[in-house]
């Protein structure tokens, strides 16, 4: 054998000690070496590090170039990232569903439920998260990944791996510096992002919106193919009173609200594990929206999530998005309720009187309608020949973006 074949022998020997180590195999196991090439007494190794993130490979690429620096006659070594190729990726369109994650304002720990929320339907399928909140990317460090992002050799930007969940946000290209965009250029940013990313997963996407409803929040419901949204609150009155209004705004907008998240809903003593409140009152009677998962303040929630492996209150809440996923825009009619949807006016009048003079005082009375059935309240009076204080219940609320239900007792 001569001594080019037995150099190329002992770097080889030498790269196989070398592990990937979020798998635990070997680079040539992993599939990270392309190629090997020896020219004389100089190394040079291609490779595919696409799914790794920025730490981890960097990791990988020094722990290669200290194993065959100590191959004897080695006298370089130099390490070459291969660029993926776009084929057989994926655009935001082919995900076969879109959750968003909103709040109604910042500070309500938005980006740590989208990051869990992502982890947690991973262990189930394909996954991404996609960081939208420009002005604040926090899911880079919420799960403790980071660039550089690279590019296919279609010049697309491709998201970075972590334990299987793809990942893609502005955060992995800024690396920490202050983002000051106006309207504009945020719009254009996004926009790009979620069009040109070459995802391979195309399960799941979670999108981690930015708090309020400003340009960017708008402008990614009515151009990407959102399923529904989560929204975060605290159980302090006044976040919850805007969390009312943000439901009704996707509502608006014709997007499906899947539900709310309570986050910090009580505290868990560290010292005798007895719950207790940490806003006083009951704010959440205000929401108009399933609540999907009462999050505690507890320090198993305040660490790094990792796909498949989240605390159990998360593990709950991914089963429930993944059931109001599947029901997302159907509405539930009660046996006992009246449903006027599609009804000429005529026919819509008839069926309220007809059942609402069936009805016992105290009886319930249920209504579903297409449209805000408030003005039913003024007929229902002359019906009962009583004023309006009278119903000591009266509730409207629009339970999908098409879909209203108004509830009362008959006086």
């Amino acid at each position: 054998m001569d001594s080019k074949s037995t150099l190329s022998d002992r770097v080889e020997e030498q790269l196989r000690n070398v592990r990937d180590p979020q798998a635990d195999l070997s680079v040539f196991e992993a599939g990270f070496i392309e190629n090997i090439h020896v020219d004389d007494r100089e190394v040079t190794i291609e490779t595919d590090m696409a799914s790794l993130d920025g730490d981890a490979s960097a990791g990988v690429v020094e722990a290669m170039l200290r194993a065959v620096d100590d191959v004897e006659a080695v006298e370089s070594v130099h390490v070459e990232r291969t660029t993926p190729s776009s084929e057989g990726r994926s655009s935001v369109e082919s995900f076969d569903s879109i959750v968003a994650v909103a709040s109604a304002k910042g500070g309500v720990g938005k980006s740590t439920v989208a990051s869990s929320l992502a982890c947690a339907l991973a262990a189930d399928g394909d996954v991404a998260l996609f960081d939208a909140d420009i002005h604040g990317p926090n899911v880079p460090n919420l799960l403790d990944v980071s660039g550089p992002i690279h590019s296919s050799d279609e010049g697309d930007p491709l998201p970075v791996r972590t334990g299987g969940l793809e990942v893609m946000s502005v955060g992995l290209m800024e690396d920490g510096a202050p983002l000051a965009w106006r309207g504009a250029m945020a719009h254009d940013a996004v926009d790009d992002l979620f069009a040109n990313t070459a995802w391979e997963n195309d399960g799941t996407l979670v999108v981690d919106l930015p708090p309020g409803t400003g340009d960017v929040v708008l402008t990614t419901l009515q151009e990407v193919p959102v399923d529904g949204v989560v929204v975060v609150t605290t159980p302090f009155h006044a976040s919850v009173s805007d969390t009312a209004r943000t439901v009704e705004l996707f509502r608006d907008n014709d997007v499906p609200v899947l539900g709310t998240v309570v986050n910090m809903a009580e505290y868990v003593c560290d010292c005798c594990g007895e719950p207790n409140e940490l806003f006083a009152g009951d704010a959440l009677t205000e929401l108009d929206a399933d609540v999907l998962a009462e999050l505690p303040f507890a320090k198993e929630l305040q660490g790094t999530p990792s796909p498949g492996a989240v605390p159990e209150p998360v593990t709950e809440l991914g089963e429930a998005v993944t059931g109001a996923i599947e029901t997302a825009g159907e509405l539930s009619v009660p046996e006992d309720a009246v449903d006027i949807r599609g009804l000429p006016p005529q026919d819509r009048k008839d069926a309220v009187r007809d059942r609402f003079e069936s009805l016992d005082s105290g009886d319930p009375f249920v209504l579903v309608s297409d449209r805000d059935p408030t003005p039913v309240g003024a007929f229902l009076g002359r019906l009962a020949e009583a004023p309006r204080d009278a119903f000591d219940r009266f509730e409207v609320r629009r339970a999908t973006p098409d879909d209203w239900v108004l509830e009362t007792v008959r006086p």
